[in-house]
């Protein structure tokens, strides 16, 4: 029951987080270790401390910041052309020229018969065809890097002239230079790789030592225990990053705009993160920061308010099923429960502690990242009513999340669950498969 059903009831005519996601993709660049980044921090303690949050602070955390320079990027064999590319965040500067080979999906298995070593590697953003779990970028970088590709070149699979980015490692400079093209730009690419066809890549990149920020807020009563809340504010710099993650940092100010007048067991953290986007950084700040027997579960609220129906991953505690359930049946709204497991948000600091975590996501009209980590991911693609609807939900969630309990996950049983999926290999090539888990 809740209790107080008239807070959600002004949610849903309230303009603040609609115009809080406004402005907060106004900013544009919101890079961590960047201007932008700070802003959107501060911005968030603003909207924090309107909804009443308590101790309400911004909190700083060294990181490795990196820059983009100049790209350029063509073919040299059998003709010769340019074409756009973009640098992938924390590529190395480098000039690159050699053959170029076309390894599908980017498996470990297209890459070996490929024979990668020397050359540059071009793979799809595209999940393969019945694999049941999204194929990082890193994994397949992390494949290409182990082989001895040269370069490596993502190409997305959405059309649109869209050439993507995303980060190759986590806070750290990677090995070989590394740049994403467009859809139609990769088509040409593999025409070309199938001509034995040669290409020419120069990057221009710096990282450097920079600060990232995450704001943090209390609501509920001043217990041992508590819930986290968080959502990464920062984005990449090459758009406004109103989807990935505006929304989801909009879907947590939502929700604390009600927490205030909801009846709470034990306290609730909210937080904003910075640095998700280069290696979960300030999520793993705010980790070693907390006692972690004293937080009963983390909800990462990274996806949430993009789209109409809310769909929530378990990462590894099924526990977390009959609470979901129970929040759907409460509201009334369709809320859509996935067993997914995997390493890349803000849970994954959080989760291989073994403090049970679970994810806020939309159910998306189309399977990978759609305009996410393009210059296309911008405002006018979002709906501030799926953002309203998905700050309830997150509430109810959260009031139960102090009340009930949720078995902690074992290290071993996640393991085996990763382990499952394919994950393994993969975490290991990007280097993130915890050295404690074997």
């Amino acid at each position: 029951m809740v209790e107080t059903p008239e807070a959600f009831g002004r949610l849903w005519a309230d303009d603040y987080p609609g115009t809080f996601l406004r402005d907060l993709a106004e900013i544009g660049d919101r890079m961590s270790g960047r201007p932008g980044e700070r802003r959107a921090a501060e911005l968030v303690a603003d909207a924090f401390a309107d909804a009443g949050a308590r101790n309400v602070a911004v909190e700083s955390f060294e990181m490795n910041a990196w820059r983009r320079g100049d790209t350029d990027f063509g073919v040299t064999s059998p003709v010769e052309r340019s074409f756009e590319a973009l640098a992938l965040p924390y590529s190395p500067s480098g000039d690159v020229h050699g053959e170029l080979v076309d390894v599908g999906h980017g498996t470990p298995e297209e890459i070996e018969a490929a024979d990668v070593a020397g050359k540059v590697v071009v793979a799809s953003t595209e999940t393969p065809p019945g694999m049941d779990r999204l194929y990082h970028r890193m994994e397949k970088f992390g494949h290409a890097v182990a082989a001895g590709a040269s370069a490596f070149v993502f190409a997305n699979h959405k059309q649109g002239q869209l050439p993507p980015t995303g980060a190759l490692r986590f806070d750290r400079e990677a090995a070989v230079p590394a740049v994403g093209v467009s859809a139609e730009t990769g088509t040409w690419l593999r025409e070309y790789a199938d001509r034995d066809g040669e290409v020419s890549l120069s990057v221009s990149a710096d990282t450097a030592p920079g600060d990232g920020h995450n704001t943090t807020g209390v609501f509920g009563p001043d217990t041992d225990e508590e819930v986290v809340v968080l959502a990464h504010h920062d984005g990449h710099d090459i758009a406004e990053a109103a989807l990935d993650n505006g929304c989801g940092v909009a879907t947590v100010v939502a929700m604390a705009r009600v927490l205030a007048d909801l009846d709470l067991d034990t306290r609730v953290r909210v937080v904003s993160v910075g640095g998700e986007e280069v290696g979960l950084l300030g999520a793993s700040a705010l980790a070693d920061r907390l006692d972690a027997e004293r937080i009963r579960s983390v909800v990462n609220v990274d996806g949430a308010g993009r789209y109409r129906t809310m769909r929530a991953f378990t990462h590894g505690t099924p526990a977390f099923e009959d609470v979901l359930d129970s929040v759907a049946n409460t509201a009334s709204r369709e809320l859509r429960v996935e067993g997914a497991l995997h390493p890349f948000s803000d849970h994954w600091p959080f989760l291989k502690r073994e403090i049970p975590a679970v994810q806020l996501h939309s159910v998306t009209p189309e399977r990978g990242r759609g305009w996410g980590h393009t210059h296309a991911d911008t405002w006018d693609k979002t709906d501030a009513r799926n953002v309203r609807e998905h700050g309830m939900l997150a509430a109810l969630l959260v009031q139960r999340l102090t009340r009930e309990s949720v078995p902690r996950p074992d290290a071993d049983a996640l393991a085996d669950d990763l382990d499952s999926r394919g994950l393994r290999p993969g975490m290991k090539a990007a280097e993130i498969w915890p050295s404690h888990w074997g």
